[in-house]
């Protein structure tokens, strides 16, 4: 179960016995979940109608929040390109996997300052969200590009002899190079073919120089034949080779062009690498860790757990001011979540009569009811599974 339970309930004497009412109604010989305390610092309130403003503003952040946490976790599958559980174990925050980093949350002081405004820390959120926003948006249009190229260049390079590059097959003593009068074709022939070849190759057009076909290169299907000939018969040997079935590959020995073409995939397949080290700068060694942003999901994290924090921090809006509640982090066992719900239910009914009579009539056939929205306590469903996408 990755899904969590972010819950509220006021104070009662202290916050210590609402702690230990709950763990007592759902532990032990229940064993209904596993909870935590979701610690939250002593945040500068402000006036009441910044607060119930600013409400609504962390909702909206909730879901961009979310939606990039979402996105990170996709490009991080797509540039592993690589197993479920292989992603998984390289989603992690602060070095740790998402379950346990959530579970022992701590307010970080120095990115989220206590003194300032809750305003502000909500700006502080919604601006370091954009800009990791921003920033994978640039580097999955960088990954997707390279990719893109290189498997176009990885494809002239795996096809069949008709459409394959052949700049990895050739070698130079396989042509007639800087001959005034002569040229070197390479010609496509069936394998079924090779016969026919071997009786007609000399006689598809005049001039071409007897004995002078080689088998270079063969796959499953066909083979790859040098023949050289005249320029002025290059044409008419087009010809006829087509009326015969056989291929003729538009190709000329060129060294450089060919370089640049290996050059062109190494630097493609280097560049793809550096994508994946800016990615996952944990994983890997070398220069290229050092001095790059590195898309990981510890700042998505992060900035997911303090606004649901934030959220929770409203509840002043159900039980007023001043602030006095317990947040704490409940982990459901999946068998026992409809049990869980009717013992949370059962201890926090009193709190607000109009949520506990719809919390009690959620069932009736044709009501379409929020139970988020109706609960008596305040509530939000923390969900750590971040891979509900094909890899």
């Amino acid at each position: 179960m990755t899904e969590f339970w972010l819950i509220s309930a006021p104070g009662e004497k202290t916050c210590q016995q609402t702690w230990d009412k709950l763990m007592g109604a759902t532990t032990g010989t229940s064993n209904l979940s596993i909870n935590n305390k979701f610690n939250i610092p002593d945040l500068k309130v402000g006036t009441l109608d910044v607060l119930v403003g600013l409400s609504d503003e962390l909702a909206k952040l909730d879901t961009f929040v979310e939606g990039v946490v979402k996105k990170v976790a996709q490009y991080m599958a797509d540039v592993l390109e690589d197993s479920r559980d292989k992603v998984q174990e390289n989603l992690l925050a602060n070095g740790v996997d998402l379950i346990t980093y959530i579970t022992r949350f701590q307010w970080d002081m120095a990115k989220y300052p206590i003194k300032q405004s809750l305003k502000n820390i909500s700006e502080i959120v919604s601006k370091q969200v954009t800009q990791i926003d921003n920033d994978l948006k640039a580097r999955a249009s960088a990954y997707n590009n390279l990719k893109g190229n290189l498997q176009n260049l990885e494809r002239k390079n795996a096809g069949s002899l008709l459409t394959r590059s052949l700049a990895d097959i050739v070698r130079k003593e396989d042509f007639v190079l800087d001959s005034e009068y002569l040229i070197t074709m390479l010609v496509v022939v069936p394998k079924t073919g090779y016969p026919d070849w071997q009786k007609t190759y000399e006689t598809l057009a005049e001039m071409v120089v007897p004995r002078s076909s080689k088998l270079v290169f063969e796959d499953n299907e066909s083979g790859l034949f040098s023949v050289t000939l005249f320029r002025k018969a290059v044409d008419d040997f087009k010809h006829k080779a087509r009326e015969n079935k056989f291929t003729v590959r538009d190709f000329q020995y060129n060294e450089e062009e060919m370089k640049a073409d290996k050059e062109e995939m190494a630097r493609l397949s280097t560049d793809k690498k550096k994508q994946f080290v800016w990615s996952f700068g944990s994983m890997a060694e070398g220069e290229f860790q050092r001095g790059f942003y590195r898309v990981r999901p510890d700042e998505d994290v992060t900035v997911t757990a303090v606004d649901n924090l934030l959220r929770v921090y409203f509840s002043f809006e159900r039980y007023g001011l001043p602030v006095n509640f317990q947040a704490m982090l409940l982990h459901p066992h999946k068998k026992n979540m409809k049990k869980l719900r009717e013992v949370l239910y059962d201890l926090y009914k009193h709190l607000d009569s109009g949520a506990a009579i719809i919390d009690a009539s959620m069932d009736i056939p044709g009501l379409n009811l929020s139970q988020q929205d109706y609960y008596p306590y305040v509530y939000y469903k923390i969900d750590c599974s971040l891979l509900d996408f094909k890899v």
